[in-house]
C-alpha cells in the first residue's frame, strides 16, 4: 500500500508542476502579480493538491472502480436485467444529488429556477441516460446512432430555447453536462460500465464498456433545457463570489472544510450504502476485498476533500485575479495564455488519470497514456483559448456548439468506433473541478475586466462545455491518424510486393 500511494504521489507531483510552475511564472510579471501571501497561499495550496490527487487516485484503484465493477458483474451474471436497469436508475440519480458541481450550478440559477427543482431533474436525466447506456452495452446498440440522436434533440431544444429569448441559459445547460460528471460520478460509472460488458462478452466488450460518460453528459443538459424554457423571463441572478484569498483564511476556512467534507461524505455514504445492500443480497464478496474497499473509500474520502479545499482556497482566487488583470492590462494575449494554461491544467484533473488508465487496459497499449495525454491536453487548450476569443468578440456559444458537435460526429463514422466511445468520454472526464474551480474563476474575471459583471453568465459561462467538446474532435482525429497510417503501410507494402524483381522469387515443385 505504501509503495502504491508514494507511486500515485509522484504521478501527481508530475501532474500538478507545470500547472504551479506557469502561474508562478506569471506571477512575477507586470501581467498577473501577486503578493508574496497569495503566492505562499498558493505554494502551500499545490503541496495539498499534490496530496489530494495522490490519495484520491489510490483510492479510485481499489474502491470506485471495484465497487462499479462488482456491481456491473455481480448483477449482469445474475441475468436480472431489470434489477440491473433500477439498480443503474437510482445510482445515477443519487450520486448525481450529491454531486458538490450540481449544487453550485442551481445556487446561480435560483432567481428563476427553483434550485431542488434543478437538482432532482438533473439527476433524473442522469439517471435516465444512465439505463440507456447500459441497455446500449447490453444489446450492443451502436454508440454513435444514439450520440447523434441525443445531439440533435439538444440542439432542437437550444433552438427553441433562443426562440423565446432566453439565450442567456444557454451556457449554463451546457457547462451542466461537465459538472455532473464529476471525480465521484465518473470512476464508479465507467467501472460498471467495464464490469457489465466484460460479463456480457463478445468481441468488443472492451468497445462496449466506454460511452456511459457520453450518455450521462447530455442528460443534464437537456434537463436544463426542458427547465429553461419553462422558467421565467426574469434576469439569472448571478452575485459575484468574493474571490479574494482572504476570503478562504481565518474562520471562513473551517465553514468551506465542514462544508467540503460534508459534500463529499454523502456522495461516498450514497455509494456506499448502495453497495452494501447489494454485497448482502447479490454480491457476497468476501471480508477480504471488503477491508480493501473500505480503506479505498477513506483515501477516496481523505484525498477529495483535500483537493476541494485546496482548489477553493488558492486555485480559484489566483485564477480570478490572473484572468482580470490580464484582462485589464493586455486582453490580445488571453487566448494564447488560456491555451497554455488549459494544455497544463488538464493535466491535474483526478478523473483524467482514471480515464487514461482505464483506456490503457481496455486496449491492451493500443491507445497508451501517452497519447491519451496528448490528445486531451491539445484539445482542451484549444477550447479554452476559444472560449476567450468568444469572450473578446462577443458572440454566442452556439457558433463553436453546433460546427464542433457536427464534426464530432461527422467524425464518428470514419474512425474506429471504440476512439468515438473514448473521446465522448473523454469530454465529460476533462471538465472536471479544477476546469470550474481554476478556469471558469479565470475566464470571469477577465469577462468582468473587458464587459463587466453583468456579461458573466452571457460570456465567461460555457467554457465547461467548450473544453467537454474539444477532446471529441482531438482523440478522433488520433483514431483517424491510425487508421490513415495503417492505410499507408498496406499500400507501401504492397507497392514492394509489386515492384519485386521477379528473378528473386523462388518456385518450389
Amino acid at each position: 500500500m505504501k509503495k502504491a500511494l508514494l507511486a500515485k504521489l509522484w504521478e501527481a507531483l508530475i501532474s500538478v508542476m507545470p500547472v504551479m510552475a506557469l502561474i508562478l511564472i506569471i506571477s512575477f510579471t507586470s501581467l498577473a502579480p501577486l503578493t508574496w501571501l497569495e503566492r505562499t497561499v498558493f505554494i502551500v495550496c499545490s503541496v495539498f493538491l499534490v496530496l489530494g490527487i495522490g490519495l484520491f487516485n489510490l483510492g479510485a484503484d481499489i474502491a470506485m472502480s471495484p465497487i462499479g465493477r462488482h456491481i456491473g458483474e455481480g448483477v449482469t451474471r445474475s441475468g436480472r436485467f431489470g434489477i440491473l436497469a433500477l439498480i443503474c436508475f437510482l445510482m445515477g440519480v443519487l450520486i448525481t444529488v450529491a454531486e458538490p458541481d450540481l449544487s453550485v450550478l442551481a445556487n446561480q440559477i435560483s432567481a428563476v429556477i427553483d434550485p431542488t427543482l434543478l437538482i432532482v431533474t438533473v439527476g433524473l436525466g442522469v439517471g435516465l441516460f444512465l439505463v440507456i447506456a447500459v441497455i446500449r452495452i447490453i444489446t450492443k446498440t451502436d454508440l454513435t446512432a444514439l450520440l447523434l440522436f441525443s445531439y440533435m434533440v439538444l440542439f432542437a431544444f437550444a433552438a427553441l430555447l433562443i426562440s423565446s429569448g432566453k439565450k442567456s441559459f444557454l451556457p449554463l445547460a451546457f457547462d451542466s453536462g461537465g459538472v455532473t460528471t464529476g471525480p465521484i460520478t465518473v470512476p464508479f460509472i465507467m467501472a460498471l460500465g467495464l464490469g457489465i460488458a466484460q460479463t456480457i462478452g463478445g468481441r468488443n466488450a472492451g468497445q462496449n464498456s466506454f460511452g456511459l460518460i457520453a450518455l450521462c453528459s447530455a442528460g443534464p443538459v437537456l434537463a436544463v433545457l426542458l427547465l429553461s424554457a419553462g422558467a421565467g423571463s426574469g434576469e439569472i441572478n448571478y452575485p459575484l463570489p468574493d474571490y479574494a484569498i482572504s476570503a478562504g483564511l481565518g474562520p471562513s476556512f473551517w465553514t468551506l472544510l465542514g462544508e467540503t467534507a460534508w459534500d463529499v461524505a454523502k456522495s461516498l455514504l450514497l455509494v456506499s450504502l448502495f453497495f452494501a445492500g447489494l454485497q448482502f443480497f447479490v454480491l457476497h464478496l468476501p471480508s477480504q476485498k471488503l477491508i480493501q474497499i473500505l480503506f479505498g473509500l477513506i483515501f477516496t474520502f481523505t484525498g477529495l476533500v483535500i483537493f476541494l479545499l485546496a482548489v477553493a482556497v488558492g486555485y480559484m482566487p489566483i485564477g480570478y485575479k490572473i484572468g482580470n488583470s490580464v484582462g485589464s492590462r493586455l486582453p490580445e494575449i488571453l487566448p494564447v495564455l488560456a491555451f497554455v494554461m488549459g494544455m497544463v491544467v488538464v493535466l491535474a484533473e483526478p478523473a483524467v488519470h482514471v480515464l487514461n488508465q482505464q483506456v490503457e487496459e481496455v486496449t491492451d497499449g493500443a491507445v497508451t497514456r501517452r497519447h491519451m495525454t496528448i490528445a486531451l491536453s491539445i484539445g482542451v487548450g484549444v477550447s479554452i483559448a476559444l472560449s476567450f476569443i468568444r469572450l473578446l468578440f462577443g458572440f454566442s456559444l452556439l457558433y463553436y456548439l453546433i460546427p464542433g458537435y457536427l464534426i464530432s460526429l461527422g467524425l464518428s463514422f470514419f474512425v474506429p468506433k471504440l476512439y468515438t466511445a473514448i473521446a465522448f468520454d473523454s469530454g465529460g472526464v476533462a471538465s472536471g473541478p479544477l476546469t470550474s474551480s481554476f478556469i471558469l474563476p479565470m475566464t470571469i474575471g477577465a469577462c468582468v475586466a473587458l464587459r463587466g459583471s453583468d456579461a458573466v453568465l452571457d460570456y465567461a459561462f460555457g467554457v465547461v462545455a467548450l473544453v467537454a467538446m474539444t477532446p471529441l474532435i482531438t482523440i478522433q482525429t488520433l483514431g483517424f491518424r491510425s487508421i490513415l497510417s495503417d492505410y499507408m503501410r498496406e499500400k507501401a507494402a504492397v507497392r514492394r510486393i509489386l515492384s519485386a524483381d521477379d528473378a528473386q522469387i523462388i518456385y518450389f515443385r
